[in-house]
Parts: structure tokens; sequence; C-alpha cells
């Protein structure tokens, strides 16, 4: 299969070209350094709803029925196998992940003694450059793991060995695709902070509920020695989750006033709920199904599931087959592997509509009509 590349003018040769996004300390716009591997930790490794909506997708797509065409081919085997090497998840799984995350995704065939596929392998995309030649298009990918590089053929240039790169489109860079971490940058950094906040709120008491006041009749302040003493028993003994609710006896002049939320602390759990749906929209996930504020009733959550087949599983695991499918006929000429559509519960209500529809269809010949609910023709 040959990718699609642009090439640009004024593009000269030289070594492995790494985008401003996937270099180590780029600067982003706004001017904070962000590197691939800090949105990862970020967002996938400390952020729930960032984490759980790519394991959502993720899942989602490793999970997907399939059927190759034709049917039981080997390479089903194979796509169920891991991605990663001895374990770990599955290929689709993994590729699903990296597009999300990376935009790339890149894939290694390793052949067995025969000559044909015996396993395939997901290399990590951020380890991942490409190397140009003197009129722009790539004519290798280099695999950088420690002080070791790999050297790996591009797919396009026709060698059934190549190095199959799917990717994402970004519309400002003609060799690497765009995942969804920048674009979920933001709310998930608003949504970490609001994390952060609400823990040292829990842990260190840093809104007082209330305020302790030396009302003397007359009118002296405290001592600094009575002072670290009020401060030090206040710490001890009412600070904490521990001493939540617990009654205060105070000295003569000392008063108890109790602090109500602001407005603006009152919207603050609302911006968070805002900044996890942005985060839950960037990676294409109805909010509703992270358990996000909603209208959770069932019918919405089954619209919502089918939404999320619809919108995003299907594209993306048909742009993984379509190019796993394209790279594998180099050594099995005519493979297709697809969806099956009629074993996701989730699209069962529409192949019902579109069987009935079919079927009431009297001016359709039986043949045509296993035809256009994608069957096999009777015999």
């Amino acid at each position: 299969m040959g990718l699609a590349f642009w090439r640009t003018k004024g593009r000269g040769s030289g070594p492995a070209r790494v985008p401003a996004w996937a270099q180590p300390w780029s600067v982003r716009g706004e001017g904070v350094p962000r590197s691939y591997e800090a949105q990862v930790r970020a967002s996938y490794l400390q952020n729930p709803v960032a984490a759980r909506a790519v394991r959502l997708v993720s899942e989602g797509a490793g999970g997907a029925p399939l059927v190759s065409s034709p049917a039981g081919h080997p390479v089903l085997a194979l796509l169920a196998s891991c991605g990663c090497g001895a374990s770990g998840p599955g290929l689709m799984e993994t590729l699903a992940a990296q597009l999300l995350l990376h935009g790339n995704a890149y894939v290694e065939v390793a052949c067995g003694a025969d000559g044909l596929p015996a396993a395939l392998y997901a290399l990590r995309p951020e380890r991942v450059s490409v190397a140009l030649d003197a009129q722009g298009w790539p004519e290798a990918y280099l695999y950088r793991a420690g002080e070791a590089v790999t050297r790996y053929a591009p797919e396009n240039r026709g060698e059934a060995a190549g190095l199959l790169h799917i990717r994402g489109f970004h519309p400002l860079d003609d060799h690497y695709g765009l995942g969804c971490l920048g674009a979920a940058e933001g709310a998930v950094a608003m949504h970490n902070a609001a994390s952060a906040w609400n823990r040292a709120l829990l842990d260190n008491a840093a809104r007082p509920s209330g305020a302790v006041v030396y009302q003397p009749g007359d009118g002296s302040t405290l001592s600094a020695e009575q002072y670290e003493r009020l401060k030090g028993e206040m710490e001890a003994g009412f600070s904490g989750t521990g001493n939540a609710g617990r009654p205060m006896l105070l000295e003569g002049g000392l008063s108890w006033q109790a602090m109500s939320l602001t407005p603006a602390e009152m919207d603050f759990a609302r911006l968070k709920d805002a900044a996890a749906r942005e985060i839950a929209l960037a990676f294409g996930v109805p909010p509703l199904l992270l358990g996000l504020a909603g209208d959770a009733t069932y019918s919405n959550y089954k619209e919502a599931n089918v939404a999320l087949w619809r919108l995003t599983l299907l594209p993306l695991t048909g742009r993984i087959l379509q190019a796993l499918s394209a790279h594998l006929r180099h050594w099995w000429p005519g493979l297709e592997v697809r969806v099956d559509l009629d074993a996701v519960p989730a699209l069962s209500a529409d192949r019902e509509r579109l069987w009935a529809q079919v079927s009431g269809a009297g001016f359709l010949t039986d043949a045509e009509k296993r035809a256009l609910l994608g069957l096999e023709a009777g015999r």
C-alpha cells in the first residue's frame, strides 16, 4: 500500500526529522515545555478521566469481533496476539492506544521459516523517527532503544519487509500523525490542578472552615508564646480528616467564627466537571460512559454506547485493519480483515432494523437481499 506523503518545496536531505511536539523538550505555543512523555504522565498516568477514556477506546478496539476474507484466515490469530512482545495487551488494543495518544503506530512483521508472517510487533512510536531523502520522501524509519538504532525500510517503497506506519491526520506535518494529547492538554492540566487542590484541602486543611477570633475586653493581643501554643493545639487536635467534627474547647476571650463557601469556590466543582467533559470530548468518548454528570438513564446510556462505536471505535479500527490488510497482502494476496458488525452487541438494534427493512422489500430477489446484508450468495 502506498502511503500519501505531501512534499514541501525546499526540504533537503538530512538525518531523521523529528516533529517539534515529539522532541525531548519542545516549546509549545504558550511557552510551556511539554514533551510526549510529560503529556502521557500528566494524562494517562495521572488523570483518571483521560486514562479511562483511552482504555475504553483501546480495549473496545481490541475486543472488537473480526472476520477475514477468506474466512478463518490465520491472520486473525496474529491480530489477537500480544502487540508488545511476550505479554501484554493485544495488538489491536496497543495500536489503538498509540494512535489516540501519539497519533502514530508502527508495526513490524516477523516472518517464520516458511517465509510467512509469524508475529506482528507494535513499536513504541516515540522511539521512531523518519529519515528523508533529497526530495523529502521517507527513505527509512529509525528505531532508537537506548544506544541501539535499528533501520527499517519504508513500506511504501514496495518492500514486503518494510515497516508499516499507521498515522492520524496532521494538517501541519507531512510525515507524522497527530494524537489527542495536545487537544486534551489544557483540560487535563485544569482537572489535575483541581484534584491536587482538593487533596490539599483534605490533607492540610488548606481552606479553613472557620476562624478562632481573640477578642479580649481590654483590646490586648496574644503574645508570641500564646499564639504558637494555640496554633500547635489547633493543628494537633482539630486539623485533618481524622479530627473532622471534633468539638472545640476555647478559653476566655476566644470565639469561633464559621466561614462559608464563596460563589467562586462553589463554581470550582463545576469547572472540574467541565474539564472532565472536555477530556472525554478530545478522546471521542461520550461523557456519560465515563460516569460524568449527565442524564444517566438507561436509554441515554444505550445511545451513548452506540455513538461510541459509530463515531470512534469503528473509524479507528477500520483505519487500523485497512492498513494491516493492505500491508499483509504482500504475503497473502486478496486478504481483507474487517469488524464483524453482526457480532457487536451495541449495534444489534441497527442491524435488526436493517434486516427488517430488507426482508420487507418484496421487489428484491433473495440474492439481492443477501448482498445488501453482506452475506454470501445462497446455494
